[in-house]
Parts: structure tokens; C-alpha cells; sequence
């Protein structure tokens, strides 16, 4: 593709700040731009899409101008085309370093699919097909080359890459970057090399889940702050929101899932025998429930996950190994047996549920044995002492939104550094009841907080509360102060819930960065004056004992099926065609074509090629090599809609 001289843009030298929803402002100057028609003219033609989603065209604008970016947006929300189309318009090659073998086999066989030169260099390849894909990469055969960063960051690689004409380096999963964010990746850490060896080439670093001081992190660490942000909304209204006390968890797992009978959904299980056993007990109680982990042979995995994509009430009960790169629309809800690793983790699961925008669920169950576990984890993770705190922070954090006594949306959005009014979607805004008026312990809390100089962690002041002599208590001379032993009567689980909900509601402020140190809000200092009320959950109260049974469930109906009969007929036939297709191409079945691809047919019901291309997602290559089957198996249902 011939590139205009509108993209000879390079690096500005100048940091722009961070921007929120911003694919209107950027993308609405660049309108009458050659680079945006280029850019909207490949999103049409390639991969099949009218117009571009929230985030993206401002993205992508940047990039072409040759800035570098770094893009915060939502699982499902498109984040692969921010690079994927700027590749296909700069002269040269882009290099994308991607985290699992797994996802850069299918995403570059999902572009191989539109007709994009894409190629991997990894360990799933043979030594013969690495050398091949080299070969095709060196000669300009390729337009984007996956790799790993281990494998990137070679000396090796890296001065053969710079004897070819590199246009862009794409950063997937750049959360990984930072040593602050919870799936940090040493390697990932050389990346900032990149910047030095390759001056004047664009970097687009992208993530689905990343805090406000991940983002800085990363900002600093790969870019050295030179780098244009953008953080899409991070809110998916249309999930509803519950936590739940793990008492008998096959019992409330059972009891779930039949409420959503004929529905597909994802249950996630810490464990690979915990994965096993419920998959079993679900298809015990006559649901269709697939087991997927890592420690399942590649092949009886990927036909799970084809029957999961293909078939309508399939559950996949799986470890964390499942769900990168997933596009299903129609997931109804994600279910927690057990306490994800961090807030990130968990929103990056449920992210998986409702991407058609109609309702679904989020449910987790959690107890005392998984944060025991989970701080288990930490303690035997190989890693420093101040990162293990730090982790620990994170932990206290994902506690936080359990046991969140208002908003749950409001909690879980906070971290993330967006702020909304409370949801009316959440098992908390649905039935507040159950709320104890907790201003006296809030105002120890405070007072704790405040006489020890806003300087110590959660462990500490508890330790002051209960009156225990620590070392520590000691040392400072904390023993002396009127709030030591003030809330002797309490265990250390219940003032540690308390703290946590009093940071989720925004009377206390945790230091993630530092020690854990915890200080008081002005909201805080409002509350100390007299002025408002703490309210918490005591039910999540680990000391104390369980609500009594009975207390009333309340569950928000499913809404009515979007597609009729005869429409539901069709997908089904359309679903089935898919999986044969992505069989004979060796590919898992989305990436033919996504859920969303097949609703559209169905609503379209095309009847020539002409308007089989104007299906959402069929771009020049897929309608050549699609057209004719779909149209065929359109067509070979009856014409009408059955009422």
C-alpha cells in the first residue's frame, strides 16, 4: 500500500495528557485527513466494519501522526485494530510482542483470514517455520510480526530488526510492563530498550486493565513519559454485580446456574481439580459443562472451546487459562467459585460476559480459606519483600469491593480512577438492607489513623484497636495513645473489614505505591466533625457469624431472547457451518467470524454477495472466501421468520 506523505509525522518530543473517552475530539479534527480515510477506508474493506468504536479512531490518529500511544480500553472493546490498522497504512513492518503463544496463533490467524500478511516467530512453531516466517519478515512479505518479549529482546533479533524498515512496535497486554500492576512480567521490562534502539519509531502500547498507577508506571518505564494517553471508559453498565459469602459452594453454584438455565456462561475455579469437580457437578445436574485448564490436552481444549463458541447453553468451567482473545457475544454470565488474584483479574473475567449489551451477570463467591489462600500465594511468589506488599495492598483492595457497604459499581470503577453514581445493578443498590451503622468504630478508626500520623498500615492500627503490644506498638510508644484497645471486643478479621470498606467508601485513602500507609479523606475529617454517617456490611464481618438463612434473594430477570424462532434456527445453522469452516482451516471457530458477524446475517438474511458484504465484520478477503457457503445455508432455510 502506497504510503502518502501525510504519514512522514515523527516523534513531537512533547507529553499530552491523559484524555477519557476521547474518540470524537482527536478522530473529528482528522476528519478531511488523507491518514483518517486511509485508516476508515482499511477498517471497511479489510476487516468489515463501518465505522470505528469509541476510542479507537483518536488512537489510531495519533499513531499514524507517529506519536506514541498508550490505550487503556475495555476487554471486547477493540483495542487489536488501535495497531492492526495504522500497520496497514505505515510503510514498513510492524512488530507486535504479545504475552501467550496461544493468543498470537489466533490473532495471526484471524488477520491471515482478511487477507493480512501476518506471521509469528514463537515456541509453537517448529524451527523450520520460526526460520520461514523470519525469512518473509526480511524480504517485506509480512506487514506484522508477533513475537514474545524474550524473544524480541535478543540481541540477536533486535540487530537484525534494525537493519529492516520497522514503522511501529506494538505493546499487547502492556499492564505487564509495570511493577506495580499485578501480572508484572520481567521481561516486559526490557521493552524500554526499544525507544533507544529504534529512535523515531512509534510505540502503541495497549491494555484492558490498568490503575492510575499502573498507567504512570508504564508511561515512564516504556515511553520515558513521552506518550499520548487514552483511557476509555471503564464501566459495562449492562453487568450486573453481585459478591457473595462462600458457605457450601456447590450448592450456590448449582443453585446459580440453574436460575440461567439454557444460558451460556463462564465459571472460573482457582484450581484445576476445583475446575474439574464443578464442571462434573453441573453436568451432573443435566447442564452442558466443559472443563478447560492448562493441564487438558491442546486438542480436547480446543474443541471445548469450539463447542462453547458454537453451541447455544454451554458453560466452560475454566482455570484463568480461558478467556484471552474470547469474542462470544452471548455469554449470560461469569461465575467466581473462588476470589480472583487482583480487582484487574476480576474485571478483566467479567469483561467476558454481556458484549452484546443485554443483560448478564457477575457473580463471586468468597470466604476466609481464599484470602488465607490468596496470601499464601503472595508469601511463596518469588519476589521482594516491597513487591509482596504491595500485592498484599492489591489483595486488600479486590477485598474492598466485596465487601463494598454501598455501590458496588462505585467501588470497583474507583480503582480504576472513574468515578459514577451508584449503579442500581449491583446486589448492593438492589437490596441495601443489611447495613449496620458503624460511625463509633469508623471514628476509632480515624482517630487511630490520625494520632499514629497517617504513616501506618491497616495491620498496625488494628493492632492499636485491639490493644496488642506489638514491637511495633511499642517502639512507637502507640501503647500510650487513648485509641489503644479501644476495640478490643472485636476480632482482627472484623477491624480489617471495617478499614477495607471504609477506604472502598472513601473515608480512608490506601498508599498503593509505598508501605500500605493509610490516610484520612476529607470525607474523613467531615465524618470526625459530626457531619454524615459510616454505614458497613456486617455480613462480611469474617469473626462474626453468617446471615441467617432465609434472608431474601433478589435477582433481576434475564431479559427476553433477542432473536425469535426462526431466527435462532438460522444462527444455529450459521454457528455450525462456522466451527466446520474453522475446522478445515485448523483456526478456533471465532475467528472466521464472531458471534456479532453471525447475529448480523441473521438480522440481514443476504441474499447476493453484494449484501453479504454489507454483513458487520466481512471484509474484502472473508466475503471471497465466505460468501458462498453462508449464502448458501441462508438460503437453504425457509424464507420467512417462523412466528
Amino acid at each position: 500500500m502506497r504510503r502518502d506523505a501525510t504519514y512522514e509525522h515523527s516523534l513531537t518530543g512533547r507529553h499530552v495528557p491523559e484524555r477519557r473517552d476521547a474518540g470524537a475530539d482527536a478522530g473529528a479534527d482528522a476528519d478531511d485527513a488523507p491518514a483518517m480515510s486511509a485508516a476508515r477506508r482499511v477498517l471497511a474493506e479489510v476487516f468489515g466494519f463501518a465505522a470505528f468504536r469509541p476510542g479507537q479512531e483518536a488512537a489510531i490518529e495519533a499513531v499514524l501522526a507517529g506519536r506514541n500511544v498508550l490505550a487503556v480500553m475495555p476487554t471486547g472493546s477493540g483495542k487489536s485494530l488501535c495497531f492492526q490498522v495504522p500497520a496497514l497504512i505505515r510503510e514498513g513492518l510492524t512488530v507486535v510482542v504479545s504475552p501467550l503463544v496461544a493468543l498470537m496463533q489466533d490473532q495471526v490467524a484471524a488477520l491471515r483470514l482478511v487477507g493480512v500478511a501476518a506471521d509469528g516467530i514463537h515456541s509453537g512453531n517448529g524451527r523450520a517455520e520460526n526460520v520461514a516466517a523470519w525469512r518473509r519478515a526480511a524480504s517485506g512479505a509480512t506487514r506484522l510480526l508477533y513475537m514474545a518479549p524474550e524473544r524480541l529482546m535478543t540481541e540477536r533479533m533486535l540487530a537484525a530488526l534494525s537493519r529492516l524498515p520497522v514503522a511501529l512496535f506494538a505493546i499487547d497486554e502492556a499492564h505487564c510492563i509495570s511493577q506495580w500492576g499485578p501480572s508484572f512480567r520481567p521481561e516486559y521490562g526490557d521493552l524500554r530498550e526499544l525507544r533507544e534502539r529504534f529512535p523515531g519509531v512509534p510505540i502503541a502500547a495497549l491494555t484492558a486493565t490498568a490503575d492510575e498507577v499502573t498507567r504512570a508506571d508504564v508511561a515512564e518505564k516504556l515511553f520515558g513519559g513521552d506518550v499520548e494517553s487514552f483511557v476509555l471508559g471503564f464501566d459495562r453498565p449492562n453487568i450486573a454485580l453481585a459478591v457473595e459469602t462462600k458457605r457450601e459452594w456447590k450448592r450456590q453454584l448449582r443453585s446459580f446456574v440453574a436460575r440461567h438455565e439454557g444460558a451460556s456462561g463462564i465459571v472460573y475455579c482457582l484450581s484445576r481439580k476445583r475446575t474439574e469437580e464443578a464442571a462434573e457437578l453441573l453436568a451432573a445436574a443435566g447442564v452442558r459443562a466443559l472443563p478447560y485448564h492448562a493441564g487438558m490436552d491442546k486438542e480436547v481444549r480446543e474443541e471445548h472451546q469450539n463447542v462453547f463458541m458454537t453451541e447455544p447453553g454451554v458453560v466452560i468451567v475454566a482455570t484463568i487459562a480461558f478467556g484471552m482473545g474470547i469474542d462470544k457475544a452471548d455469554v449470560r454470565y461469569v461465575f467466581h467459585t473462588d476470589l480472583p488474584g487482583s480487582v484487574e483479574a476480576y474485571y478483566q473475567e467479567i469483561g467476558r460476559a454481556g458484549r452484546d449489551g443485554a443483560r448478564a451477570e457477575a457473580h463471586m463467591l468468597y470466604g476466609l480459606a481464599d484470602i488465607r489462600m490468596r496470601r499464601r500465594f503472595i508469601e511463596d511468589e518469588d519476589a521482594g519483600e516491597e513487591r509482596k506488599r504491595r500485592e498484599h495492598k492489591r489483595l486488600d483492595a479486590l477485598l474492598g469491593y466485596c465487601e463494598a457497604p454501598a455501590c458496588r459499581r462505585v467501588t470497583l470503577l474507583a480503582y480504576f480512577g472513574e468515578g459514577i453514581a451508584p449503579c442500581g445493578n449491583c446486589d448492593v443498590c438492589l437490596d441495601p438492607s443489611g447495613r449496620t451503622d458503624g460511625t463509633e468504630d469508623a471514628l476509632k478508626v480515624l482517630s487511630a489513623a490520625l494520632r499514629t500520623g497517617e504513616r501506618f498500615g491497616a495491620a498496625h492500627l488494628v493492632d492499636l484497636l485491639r490493644g496488642t503490644e506489638t514491637e511495633k506498638i511499642t517502639r512507637f510508644g502507640h501503647q500510650r495513645l487513648p485509641t489503644f484497645g479501644a476495640g478490643a471486643e472485636r476480632g482482627k478479621n472484623a477491624w480489617r473489614s471495617i478499614i477495607r470498606q471504609m477506604i472502598a467508601t472513601g473515608f480512608l485513602r490506601l498508599d498503593m505505591t509505598g508501605y500500605g500507609s493509610i490516610a484520612v479523606t476529607d470525607r474523613g475529617r467531615a465524618l470526625l466533625r459530626g457531619e454524615g454517617e459510616f454505614r458497613y456490611r456486617e455480613d462480611t464481618l469474617i469473626d462474626g457469624p453468617p446471615p441467617p438463612r432465609g434472608r431474601r434473594e433478589r435477582h433481576a430477570t434475564l431479559p427476553e431472547p433477542a432473536l425469535d424462532d426462526g431466527d435462532a434456527t438460522m444462527l444455529a445453522a450459521l454457528k455450525a457451518l462456522r466451527l466446520d469452516l474453522a475446522k478445515e482451516r485448523g483456526v478456533p471457530a471465532y475467528v472466521v467470524f464472531p458471534d456479532r458477524t453471525l447475529v448480523d446475517m441473521v438480522r440481514r438474511r443476504p441474499q447476493s454477495e453484494a449484501e453479504f458484504a454489507e454483513v458487520n465484520g466481512v471484509g474484502a478477503a472473508k466475503l471471497k472466501q465466505f460468501a458462498a457457503p453462508f449464502l448458501a445455508a441462508i438460503n437453504d432455510l425457509p424464507a420467512n421468520r417462523q412466528t
